[in-house]
Order: structure tokens, then C-alpha cells, then sequence
């Protein structure tokens, strides 16, 4: 082990051919260390490295991708050759263990993946595929070499740009289509998993015969959720708040908190959220709280109208859906900001992030109905984060609404650079601040087909890195279950008052089990004609034999929107009622200001 490997220096990516000249053990500029081709380790990483007063069009797309950095590296600097005096782009987040070794490409790690993971690197392949053409690097996802797998996630090397020569075009691709990345997944297909090799070739050739990236899509999620609903699943969840040890109130809420039994209902523990509230006592108090309740109240009509379809609902429509729920709480808090004539920084207001498991029912091959297709679905907006976390990593799954975010995907600074501001974390959205017509919540698709821990926290506990620091310590013992959930969120509640005890902290911490056999699952007492109930079951796949009901027609699409919209209205009006319960002055208030004639029946 080299001497930068041993005393824990970060490792780069140094993109091209000059950077992989370099021989082993090379020392570039006194401080970058080459440990193998491409790979540096930066043994003065407290200096700023050098960064060009005008960024190289090189750099911009890794900015304009900082959303996708679960699976897209980010530039960390430069390095000017003196040989060549050529700018040596530098990354970070790149597809490194802690030794500098590169992760597996997907092509040698395909044959030991389980069928639900082979589709689910193919999914993200595929999502990534637009944003990915929009910037001209779709070529990133058709060379085998370049394409790493972490667990359950694909990442990638460096991006490579599209060529404009399709003469002379070698790694990369000129107008690269749906085609060419169907010949790259024919490759592996000889090595799949005999239950899926027959559905993704067919899709390989819908993809060359020129579908559209709708119907690929369509085909590829069928798979997806119809393998992944074969798997049992457990969900145990504890949550909790504290006030911190500086503050002397909590503008923190979270869903459910263990030391409230009422918390535990008919969404626990399916549904988990985490607000931290903006604008003081009687005011970020007011609106963290107002929009959970709310929350509660809208997912559980959402769920329901779940339950009566006999079709999966597609994502896209799913992340619509939630969003949509999210802008509804949105323009009720703004609404009672308006009437206590709140204006700029006094208007109340809560970051939000919300983890739902959807249990949506699957047809299988063999007819049989599966209740559970594993999906999670991740809404935040603010930066309270979601961390996907098991015995071998922890993946910040969010990315926060700061300045540090606008600027980076705006292509105008480097990390390091926006971190010098003083508004750097500032947030640039947040629920109530303003009408929902400038709200964009980020909704995320997940899939959960291995044992992990998802942990959604304020900033109490993320702030200064405290969980990427301090999750190797809990992790192993709680997927062993040689520890309660208990213990490890009061054990990081007491951590975040000792490092960030500045601030209030909310942590709600839910084991996410898939490996355990049937005879493992133990079931709770629930009447199973309601529908409610029956989705609070410890979520497991049992195939049953029973009539499978006729497929709806496209137009149930629009239909299951028009019912959402009532249901979001019916929802405003209970979150009215909330709102009259936790603040009846201002509700009273605003009532008032309506006309006589409205109110009446």
C-alpha cells in the first residue's frame, strides 16, 4: 500500500491520455501522487487546487449534472501540464473505494447480480439516457469500460462528450440513439438471469427497431417491479426529535416519533417525513408541523386510490401525483403567510423530506398477483437529506436547495468556490415561502431489493458531514440486529448535540429488510377488507391464485388524475381543519376575509 493509501488522501479520476501516461508512483507538482493510470491521490488536499478563471467547456456538463452525482463525478480541480500545457481535468465522487481501486465494471459484475439488480443497472442506465443526450454525453453510457457498479447503483468514470466526426468517432458516438444502447445491453444479455434474458432481449430489439424512449421505458419498469415484487420485504421504523442543546424551542416534525404511540397508524411505517421548520417560534413551529399532519392526511387518500387500481400506476405519473401533493401543503402555509402579512425573511416556512413505500400490485408470468413491487419514492425539497445506508456504504440519496446547488448546476462555480460565500447554504426553495407556481420538489424512484438502513435527518445531524463520518459505526450492527433502532437514533440525536448542537434534530430511521424467508415474516393482527389495513402488513410477496382482472384501457390514466385532483381538494380541506386546530386565531383570520356568500352552503 502506498504511502497516500495509508494515511487516507482523497483519490482523483485525471481524465485523458496524458493523465494516463503518467507511470505509478509519480509525484505531479509536489502534491498529486499517481497511484495507477488515471488514478491520483492528492496528498495536500487542504490547499485549493487550480481551477481556470474560465471554467473549460470540458467541466460544464459534470455542473449541469450535479443533480445525478449519485452516478456522475465532480470536477475538483485542474492540473496544467507542464510537457503539454494542457488543463488535466481532476474529479471527485468518482467510482473509487477507499483504497483507490476502481469499482467493478458492470460487465464483470453482471454474472454474480441478482436478476431484480441486473434490470434495476439497465433501469438507471435508461433514466440517465436524456439528461444525458440533452448535453451532447450520451456516449458516457455506451462504453462498457466506463460504466461502475456500487452495490445497487451505476456509476461512471468521467463523462464522454458525442462525437462530431462519425467517421473518426471511436469511445465516442455520433447522434447516438436508443440502438446503440441496446447493443451494448445485447452484450451482457448471454450472461442474465434465465427468468429475465427472453424480456430484455425482446426489449434490446423493440429499442433497435426504433421504439420510442416512452415504450422502452414501459417495458423495462414492467420487469423491474414484476422481479422485484417476488422478493419478501420488512419495514421497522423509529423517528425522533430533540430540541439540541442551544435552542430553546423546536421548530423541528417528523413522522412517526416512537415515543408518541398515536404516531403509530395505518402509514407506519410506509410513510416517513422530516420538516424543519423557518421563521421562529409560533412560525417554523406552525408550518413543519401543518405540513405533516397534511401530508399524513393526502398519502393516505393517495394510498387508497392505489389500492383500487388493477394496474401498477407508472412512475412518471406517481412523481406527478406526489408532487403535486407537496404544492398543495405549499400554498396552504403561503396562504396563512399572506394573511399574517408576512413578508420576505418572516414568512414561515419547512424543508421537507418525505420517503413513501408504495405497495402496488403486480401481475406475474405465472398469472399470480404480487401485493408489493417494492417502490420507494423520495420527495424533498430544502436540505433535509435521505441517506440509503448498508454494512458497506452510505449514499446521500438528496441534494440539497442551496445556493451551493444553483450555482454548481447553473455551470458558474466549482464546489470550493460557492462554498465561500457567506448565503452559500442558504436555501433557494422551501414549502410556504412562496406560491407553489416557484415550487419544484425533487422526486425520486427508488427500489429496494437489499437489506439497508434509509435514514431521513434535518441538518442538525447532517451538518459538517456528522453522518458520512459516523454511519460505519452503526450500520453493521443494526443490519446484524445486534443493536435496536432505538439505541442508534438516540446514540446520533446525542452525537448531533455534541458536534451540531447548534441546531434542533429530527432523525426517523427505517430498517429496510428483503432478505429473510417467509416463514421468517411474522404478521400483525388487521382486518384485511380494509384497504388501509391490508397495506400496513409487513410487506412480503405471496403468490395467490385468483382472477386477474381485465386491463384498463390508456384513458384510466386520465381518470386516476381527475380523481387525484378531487382528492387533493377534499385533502385542502382537511388540512384546513388542521390548521384551525394548530392555529385557530389565524385560520379565523382568514375565514373572516372571505365573502359571507362563499362560506355558505
Amino acid at each position: 500500500m502506498s504511502s497516500s493509501q495509508s494515511q487516507g488522501y482523497p483519490y482523483l479520476w485525471a481524465v485523458g491520455e496524458v493523465a494516463a501516461q503518467k507511470p505509478p508512483d509519480t509525484i505531479v507538482r509536489d502534491r498529486y501522487q499517481v497511484v495507477a493510470p488515471h488514478i491520483w491521490a492528492d496528498t495536500k488536499p487542504q490547499i485549493e487546487p487550480h481551477v481556470p478563471a474560465l471554467l473549460p467547456d470540458e467541466a460544464l456538463p459534470y455542473l449541469h449534472l450535479y443533480a445525478q452525482r449519485l452516478h456522475v463525478p465532480q470536477v475538483y480541480g485542474f492540473y496544467r501540464d507542464e510537457d503539454t500545457n494542457r488543463e488535466i481535468l481532476l474529479l471527485e465522487n468518482a467510482p473509487l473505494d477507499g483504497t483507490g481501486t476502481l469499482q467493478p465494471a458492470i460487465f464483470e459484475a453482471w454474472t454474480k447480480a441478482s436478476a431484480v439488480r441486473q434490470i434495476y443497472w439497465l433501469w438507471q442506465m435508461l433514466q440517465l439516457w436524456t439528461p444525458f443526450l440533452d448535453l451532447n454525453v450520451a456516449s458516457s453510457l455506451l462504453s462498457p469500460d466506463n460504466l461502475r457498479v456500487e452495490g445497487w447503483r451505476v456509476r461512471l468514470k468521467e463523462l464522454i462528450k458525442d462525437s462530431e466526426d462519425p467517421v473518426h468517432a471511436r469511445a465516442s458516438f455520433a447522434n447516438p440513439s436508443l440502438s446503440n444502447l441496446a447493443q451494448c445491453w445485447l452484450v451482457w444479455m448471454p450472461e442474465s438471469k434465465a427468468t429475465i434474458v427472453d424480456e430484455l432481449t425482446a426489449i434490446c430489439g423493440e429499442m433497435q427497431q426504433g421504439a420510442s424512449f416512452e415504450k422502452v421505458s414501459a417495458l423495462l419498469n414492467q420487469q423491474l417491479i414484476a422481479q422485484s415484487a417476488q422478493l419478501p420485504l420488512r419495514l421497522q421504523v423509529v423517528g425522533a426529535t430533540d430540541v439540541g442543546v442551544q435552542r430553546s424551542h423546536n421548530e423541528d416534525t417528523c413522522y412517526p416519533v416512537t415515543a408518541h404511540a398515536q404516531s403509530y397508524d395505518d402509514l407506519s411505517p410506509r410513510l416517513t417525513i422530516v420538516c424543519d421548520g423557518i421563521g421562529g417560534h409560533e412560525g417554523g413551529e406552525v408550518a413543519s408541523q401543518l405540513a405533516v399532519q397534511s401530508l399524513q392526511l393526502q398519502v393516505r387518500a393517495l394510498l387508497t386510490e392505489i389500492a383500487q387500481q388493477s394496474e401498477p400506476m407508472p412512475p412518471d405519473l406517481l412523481a406527478e401525483q406526489l408532487a403535486a401533493i407537496v404544492r398543495v401543503v405549499n400554498n396552504m402555509i403561503s396562504a396563512q403567510n399572506d394573511e399574517q402579512e408576512r413578508e420576505s425573511r418572516r414568512r414561515m416556512g419547512t424543508t421537507l423530506v418525505m420517503a413513501l413505500q408504495i405497495p402496488q400490485r403486480v401481475t406475474l408470468s405465472n398469472g399470480a398477483i404480487a401485493n408489493n413491487a417494492h417502490e420507494l419514492y423520495l420527495v424533498n425539497v430544502g436540505d433535509s437529506r435521505a441517506y440509503w445506508i448498508t454494512q458497506h456504504y452510505c449514499h446521500q440519496l438528496t441534494v440539497d436547495d442551496d445556493v451551493i446547488t444553483r450555482e454548481i448546476k447553473q455551470g458558474r462555480s466549482l464546489y470550493r468556490d460557492v462554498l465561500k460565500r457567506a448565503d452559500a447554504g442558504a436555501l433557494t426553495q422551501a414549502l410556504g415561502t412562496r406560491d407553489s407556481q416557484f415550487l419544484n420538489p425533487s422526486v425520486q424512484r427508488f427500489i429496494l431489493e437489499e437489506d439497508g438502513l434509509l435514514l431521513l435527518c434535518s441538518d442538525g445531524l447532517s451538518d459538517n458531514s456528522l453522518v458520512e463520518q459516523s454511519w460505519s459505526e452503526y450500520a453493521d450492527r443494526v443490519l446484524k440486529e445486534k443493536v435496536s433502532l432505538e439505541s442508534v437514533v438516540q446514540s446520533w440525536i446525542d452525537l448531533a448535540n455534541q458536534k451540531n448542537g447548534h441546531d434542533n434534530t429530527s432523525i426517523v430511521l427505517t430498517y429496510c429488510h428483503v432478505s429473510s424467508s417467509l416463514s421468517e415474516i411474522r404478521f400483525p393482527d388487521a382486518k384485511v377488507s380494509d384497504p388501509l389495513n391490508a397495506l400496513s402488513l409487513p410487506e412480503v410477496e405471496i403468490p395467490v391464485s385468483q382472477e386477474i382482472s381485465p386491463k384498463r384501457k390508456k384513458s384510466n390514466r386520465v381518470g386516476l388524475t381527475v380523481k387525484l385532483v378531487v382528492m387533493l381538494i377534499l385533502s385542502g380541506v382537511l388540512g384546513a381543519g388542521i390548521w384551525h386546530s394548530v392555529d385557530p386565531t389565524g385560520f379565523q383570520q382568514l375565514r373572516d376575509r372571505f365573502p359571507k356568500s362563499f362560506l355558505k352552503p
